[in-house]
């Protein structure tokens, strides 16, 4: 495939060479294959950034919590780990324009109350406090005395914390793929992560009883989506990224990719 470019993106002070940090662990979007190696929806959307900055990656894995941290003492250049722009991280960090918005939800079994009620395609957002508020208070009563796995320092823990701390039983784990875990074997009785993520989990033979219900939510404590993490000195870099951005959601590279990985397309609205 011929990568268009909207505009040229490199400039004589522009890097040659930058190093992006993900996780490894949260499939579909990015993730670590038997082999060894990297791949999912961040890795493949890495790699073509890269191909129009017409630059050198390299792509490594880094655990979460330590993500912030060593990209602010330089140990890569970039973070690109399904994180979310808020007001918080930006205290510490810069982000490029979203790449991505994609809202997160809950997974239970399909016999609990909330189960029960089905696939919603609701999407409600914080910012409207309001309609938000009162699709959060519907949903109190379906999950009160339930215990919710969700990944420590996540915008989805802060969500929980704010709206469901006198509801729920709340459970965090370093990783995904350790409440998953936790969920197959009955430790816990629901998810909350992104939908596009439990949906993936949802799929592996051992949650065929499980279903993504009630609806996504988006702004508030989730940011104004999913962006490219970067330190606040590197201005030349972050406008290269952005035309980048630009671009690949101009071509339609991250419908396609995006689809690809996760069935949908979370191309940001603009």
């Amino acid at each position: 495939m011929t990568l268009a470019l909207s505009q040229p993106v490199q400039a004589e002070d522009a890097p040659k060479e930058i190093k992006i940090a993900t996780e490894g662990a949260y499939a579909p979007w990015n993730f670590t294959r038997a082999d060894g190696k990297l791949d999912g929806l961040e890795i493949d959307l890495a790699n073509d950034l890269c191909a129009r900055m017409k630059i050198k990656c390299t792509i490594v894995a880094q655990d979460w919590d330590g993500l912030i941290p060593s990209l602010t003492v330089g140990k890569f250049d970039v973070i690109m780990a399904s994180m979310f722009i808020t007001p918080k991280r930006l205290e510490t960090i810069d982000f490029t324009k979203p790449y991505a918005v994609d809202p997160s939800g809950f997974a239970v079994s399909k016999d609990s109350p909330l189960g029960k009620l089905g696939v919603s395609t609701e999407k409600f957002k914080l910012d409207d406090q309001a309609s938000a508020l009162a699709a959060i208070e519907k949903l109190k009563p379906l999950l009160k005395g339930k215990v919710v796995g969700v990944q420590a320092a996540t915008t989805n823990l802060d969500f929980l914390k704010k709206y469901f701390a006198d509801t729920v039983e709340i459970r965090e784990y370093k990783t995904t793929e350790q409440h998953d875990l936790d969920l197959a074997a009955g430790r816990i009785d629901a998810l909350f992560a992104q939908q596009t993520s439990l949906v993936a989990t949802l799929k592996k033979p051992e949650f065929a009883e499980y279903t993504v219900a009630g609806p996504g939510f988006v702004g508030g404590v989730f940011g104004l989506g999913t962006g490219a993490g970067l330190r606040k000195q590197d201005t030349k870099l972050k406008e290269m990224l952005n035309a980048a951005i630009d671009s690949a959601i101009a071509d339609g590279t991250i419908k396609r990719i995006s689809e690809k990985w996760v069935g949908t397309d979370v191309t940001p609205l603009k």
